[in-house]
């Protein structure tokens, strides 16, 4: 018996460590040489926001990178497009991205309102790090915040935690909580109602890519 054949393109999202691929149900973790290795004959549509590989996937790949094909009302000129496709995953929200970086959107209506970018959690650990090995402590997102914590420990989980909840919180209103990224499970456990999902970024790739579709099939 044949199995029938998906039409679903297999969409990636090149990041400056990681490559992450979507095949319409799962979100596939790689580096850029074992998906190269994996997928470089096969159909694949990405965006990047990584320079440096992309003379070597013109070389070795058939992608078609599909970055100017992702546009958000409202948005700058140098907004990251890994931002503008996850903003365009909902009309309505504020989405946040944990990664090497945390980037926090607002949109509502379809409409770009703003956002803010801060250092990711990993990033946060080493800035203490470099300052002592004594503070050199993994943040921990279940820290108590309705007091002031009285070890190290906690101090420096509650100076790192606490902003971001605050800041999102401060924001958010009625609007629900999208969360992305490597520590997005993290950062989501931080709000009662926010909703974590891997695929969100490519769903609003695929909504760049149907909106497109429709546009040249209405010239």
């Amino acid at each position: 018996m044949k199995h029938k054949k998906s039409h679903y393109h297999l969409l990636a999202d090149i990041g400056n460590t990681r490559m992450h691929l979507f095949d319409g149900k799962s979100v596939i973790h790689l580096s850029v040489d074992e998906a190269i290795g994996r997928y470089a004959a096969q159909k694949v549509y990405y965006i990047s926001v990584n320079h440096a590989v992309q003379a070597r996937i013109q070389e070795e790949t058939q992608w078609e990178n599909i970055s100017n094909k992702v546009h958000l009302l409202g948005e700058y000129e140098t907004m990251g497009v890994d931002r503008r496709a996850l903003c365009l995953s909902h009309d309505d929200g504020i989405f946040i991205d944990a990664g090497s970086a945390i980037t926090v959107d607002k949109v509502c209506g379809g409409y770009y309102e703003g956002g803010w970018i801060m250092p990711g959690l990993e990033a946060m650990r080493r800035a203490y790090a470099s300052i002592s090995p004594v503070l050199d402590i993994v943040p921990d997102t279940t820290v108590e915040l309705m007091r002031l914590p009285r070890t190290t420990a906690q101090q420096i989980s509650y100076g790192i935690i606490a902003p971001i909840k605050a800041l999102v919180e401060r924001e958010s209103g009625d609007l629900p909580i999208y969360v992305t990224g490597g520590d997005g499970a993290r950062i989501a456990s931080l709000f009662s109602d926010a909703i974590f999902d891997e695929s969100l970024i490519f769903r609003g790739l695929k909504r760049a890519m149907d909106r497109d579709l429709t546009s040249m099939t209405m010239r």
